[in-house]
């Protein structure tokens, strides 16, 4: 009898995962590129940094800002490849707020705030990670919008539609009450990338080729939303 580890069945899952992902970007990219994508502006926001680390690993303690720094970087080298403009509110592990002093949160999400406004960008996409320890099975990819912004809803639409075909989930976007989603009047999504508070997602998330399976899924939702 040929029995598979499940080492291989999983390996063998992510592959038709991004087999079947690669097939729904294409689409997209055929459509984007009736309508191409010079003239468009992204602003690309890892979430954390500096003293800030976020949520961290339930197994290796690892710090949100830096899978989220990683995923922003890959999904913005996709973006810049298909000829969008892409601001970054940060591009390396430190923060936004300056000195380490009273308030520096406040000034970190300010500064956030305030790059996003000079941008004046066509979307705003806020990459972190989530974390839901009363229910440590919970995995996978979820997005977030503004209540009351179509436009918002309908990028958070297309992005949880390609990491549902990733993860294999059948997850709604949500409406969500955040800075990040308040701050501006641009159509602004939270992409949380998966459950760090999830030992499998933890796992996944610390590799280079899952993240950029991320990266790829989320700027596949990207392309379906302008096109």
């Amino acid at each position: 009898m040929f029995v598979l580890k499940k080492s291989a069945l999983a390996a063998a899952a992510a592959a038709v995962a991004l087999v079947l992902l690669a097939g729904l970007c294409l689409s997209a990219v055929g459509a984007a590129n009736t309508a191409p994508a010079a003239g468009f502006c992204v602003v690309l926001d890892a979430g954390h940094g500096g003293a800030d680390p976020g949520v961290r690993g339930v197994q290796t303690a690892v710090k949100e800002s830096e899978i989220n720094l990683a995923i922003v970087l890959r999904l913005a080298e996709y973006l810049e490849g298909a000829g969008f403009s892409v601001v970054l509110t940060r591009k390396d592990a430190g923060g936004l707020y300056g000195a380490l002093t009273d308030g520096y949160k406040k000034r970190d999400m300010q500064a956030r705030r305030e790059i996003i406004e000079a941008a004046s960008p066509n979307a705003v996409i806020s990459v972190h990670q989530n974390s839901f320890p009363a229910d440590r099975s919970r995995r996978g990819g979820q997005v977030f919008f503004r209540q009351g912004h179509a436009a918002g809803e309908s990028l958070a639409s297309s992005i949880q539609g390609r990491l549902n075909a990733l993860g294999g989930n059948d997850f709604s976007p949500l409406r969500g009450d955040y800075f990040m989603l308040n701050c501006t009047d641009y159509p602004s999504v939270i992409v949380e990338c998966g459950f760090l508070s999830n030992a499998e997602d933890e796992r996944l998330l610390l590799t280079e080729s899952y993240r950029e399976q991320v990266a790829y899924a989320v700027f596949c939702g990207v392309l379906s939303f302008f096109a």
